[in-house]
């Protein structure tokens, strides 16, 4: 695999993350605001929010023990725990479409005023680095594997803290929907 990807060139990977980011959020953005428009039988998605945020929780912890991997040099470690971490996040995402083109009805925060305007500023700020998280864990994946170590680091230090932050927010967001009683 790492002899392969360093094959192509970097304008073609480029090409390829920036692509794959776009069509990412596209389709998700068409189907949060089509919700049930591509509705296939009857499936149960009841078990789905309380399994996204699983799901994101599991990311944090993994990219927590994944940068204290790195720093103690443990590299195989930590790479399994990255390629693990961005291959949960790839679950969650597919989860997160076949929710939302199942189920039709939104679900809306519940609180008002000064948690109102919290939850708001979670939520729009998850969405909008959630989006951008999938380019940059791209970036960082490929030049970690292309053994590009210097440009993997440069890049993994946005990422990182930007993903960890979308996992945990993805968690809260949980909370605060399903769990928020005022």
């Amino acid at each position: 695999m790492s002899r392969i990807l360093r094959s192509i060139p970097d304008e073609t990977l480029r090409i390829a993350i920036y692509a794959t980011a776009i069509v990412v959020a596209a389709l998700v953005t068409f189907i949060i605001t089509n919700p049930g428009v591509l509705r296939i039988g009857t499936f149960d998605v009841s078990y789905a929010p309380a399994f996204h945020a699983f799901l994101n929780g599991t990311v944090a912890v993994l990219l927590c023990i994944g940068y204290i991997a790195i720093r103690s040099r443990k590299i195989a470690f930590h790479r399994t725990l990255m390629l693990s971490a961005f291959s949960l996040s790839t679950l969650f995402l597919i989860s997160y479409v076949i929710y939302h083109t199942q189920k039709a009805e939104p679900v809306y925060f519940s609180g008002t005023g000064l948690a109102r305007a919290i939850y708001l500023v979670v939520l729009i700020s998850h969405i909008l680095l959630a989006a951008g998280i999938v380019p940059l864990a791209l970036f960082t994946i490929v030049r970690g594997w292309r053994g590009e170590y210097a440009r993997h680091r440069r890049v993994a230090r946005w990422t990182l803290p930007l993903w960890l932050y979308v996992a945990v927010t993805g968690v809260a967001v949980y909370v605060m929907l399903y769990a928020w009683r005022p």
